[in-house]
């Protein structure tokens, strides 16, 4: 009995584990894997003498690369040595189990953890011996630097493809289909004409976001294709960040880039190149309002559009501010700002009217006028996106009120009346006409009193209206920021029932006005006004 254990722990339980790169001809009747296993199980058998055994389990990764440990039939001779079922690991050659010389040397350790031999068929060693490790180092040097010298050589072989034009395959682009017969990418018609309107949609305005949600609601979707393994993959919603990879890609003005380079590709351009520019430049533009724009700064809709038409400079979108808090918004002349507002005659003008007067404007034209009744839910950022694809620059005179709107198209209007009133707000009413309103709506009128005073040059500071209204400067600093409401908002404040405007609470206002965005900031407003008490 004791003779018969003895003979049953001498025993040795061998994994054969197989690996192929690709799965190329994995569907054929006899394949790399299966020669390698044969291969295996022949020296298998030349050892039945030390008692090895070959499992019947199969560890086969057939299409995984050895650059990494991420296969499954490996993940699972690895839970089978813990489980305790296998004593040797038997190979083909060394670079079937891995590439990577870090990857193999922790395989390594965890076989010798597990008391598990390791054995390459072909290279004849064996890591029970110092020297078999000692080679089987040496071995995983050269795999590993063979890699890295295939790797250079691939890397260099499609540079040089790129340079000559050609699509190196992949996953095809919307907008081609990849035809196998040619080597080459062909215009796929349908979806042709969705990557012309996604660039005309762009350059119309629409930020990614909201091109995304145009697209998605059309039922459109991205492109649709079959990989080599015959299954369908794409066909996804649009998001922002696959209409920029889009609206980039030089292949659409037939082109391939290498290196940070365009070269004259195979394939026939579905974009022309003016449009490509100008969808390059309006990215761009894009870009640098959104880094311009981050942290502190102030979010204006107006900024790089805005200028004074006196001095030929730039006005910038800034704000009062106590202890770093918003209190309201206007667009200084850079000259005024640098010189002194005696060195220019329009020195400011009130944020909140100017953008109202340019978007009421805007609207007027045909490519604005389907912006209406979303813009007011639009983020700045967007707004912003709108305005700079229709509009090069705008020159405002602060002594007539007016201002100019240059289109990219070359041609201008003049537009514009007294910008330092806002439409149907009353900004002189008399203290005794309005202590019978509702304390919200006295704040607002009071604020756009303060403001008018300042605009004017009649006051130079909050702190000396505070003294002439016999109120604290920080009390009156919270009242001014209501002009940062949306007009809507303070439209019904000023003409919504009296009941529900006096069972609004101050408080909750004074939270809204945190809000830079005019559609978020009716988004908290608008249950205030159905249900203030809650």
């Amino acid at each position: 009995m004791n003779k018969d254990n003895n003979q049953e722990k001498q025993k040795i339980y061998c994994a054969i584990y197989t690996r192929k790169s690709t799965s190329e001809g994995l569907d054929q009747d006899f394949t790399s894997l299966d020669a390698q296993r044969e291969s295996a199980v022949s020296y298998i058998n030349s050892q039945k003498n030390e008692g090895w055994i070959a499992l019947d389990d199969k560890y086969d990764d057939g299409g995984y690369t050895g650059a990494n440990i991420d296969r499954p039939a490996l993940q699972k001779l690895i839970e089978d040595i813990k489980a305790g079922k296998i004593s040797c690991v038997v190979v083909y050659k060394v670079d079937r189990l891995s590439r990577s010389l870090i990857d193999f040397a922790q395989l390594l350790e965890l076989f010798e953890d597990y008391k598990v031999a390791f054995v390459s068929v072909t290279q004849q060693f064996n890591t029970n011996t110092s020297m078999g490790r000692l080679t089987l180092n040496i071995l995983l040097s050269f795999a590993q630097f063979e890699r890295e010298i295939i790797s250079e050589r691939t890397k260099d072989k499609m540079g040089a493809a790129r340079k000559k034009g050609k699509w190196l395959g992949g996953k095809p682009p919307l907008g081609y289909d990849h035809n196998k017969e040619v080597g080459k990418l062909v215009v796929n018609p349908v979806e042709a004409e969705l990557i012309k309107k996604i660039y005309a949609l762009y350059l119309q305005g629409y930020s990614l976001r909201l091109l995304a949600r145009e697209l998605n609601e059309k039922g459109f979707r991205s492109k649709s294709y079959t990989n080599q393994s015959g299954k369908t993959r794409g066909g996804q919603p649009f998001m922002k960040n696959s209409l920029n990879s889009i609206i980039q890609n030089p292949l659409y003005i037939g082109k391939v880039s290498y290196a940070g380079e365009f070269y004259q590709g195979q394939q026939e351009a579905i974009i022309d190149e003016d449009t490509y520019n100008r969808a390059q430049e309006l990215l761009k533009k894009n870009r640098s309002y959104k880094e311009l724009t981050r942290g502190n700064k102030v979010v204006t809709t107006l900024t790089s559009l805005l200028f004074c038409k006196h001095c030929n400079r730039p006005m910038f979108g800034t704000h009062t501010s106590k202890k770093e808090k918003i209190h309201y918004r206007y667009y200084v002349c850079i000259q005024a700002q640098k010189n002194g507002y005696e060195t220019c005659k329009t020195r400011s003008v009130n944020a909140l009217e100017i953008e109202k007067a340019v978007a009421e404007f805007f609207f007027t034209r045909p490519e604005g006028a389907k912006f209406k009744e979303t813009w007011q839910h639009l983020t700045t950022q967007e707004q912003k996106s709108i305005l700079i694809s229709h509009i090069k620059r705008i020159d405002y005179d602060g002594v007539t009120k007016k201002f100019v709107i240059t289109f990219v198209d070359g041609t201008t209007e003049e537009y514009g009346g007294d910008l330092k009133e806002v439409r149907h707000i009353i900004t002189h009413t008399p203290k005794d006409d309005i202590v019978k309103e509702p304390k919200l709506r006295q704040r607002l009128i009071l604020a756009h009193h303060a403001q008018k005073l300042l605009d004017s040059g009649q006051a130079t500071s909050i702190k000396q209206i505070s003294q002439w209204l016999h109120m604290s400067a920080i009390r009156l600093h919270l009242i001014i920021e209501m002009l940062i409401l949306s007009p809507k908002i303070q439209e019904e404040i000023l003409f919504g029932s009296n009941d529900i405007i006096n069972a609004i609470p101050e408080y909750k206002v004074n939270l809204i006005t945190k809000e830079p965005d005019w559609g978020k900031q009716y988004e908290i407003w608008r249950p205030l006004v159905t249900n203030p008490t809650q």
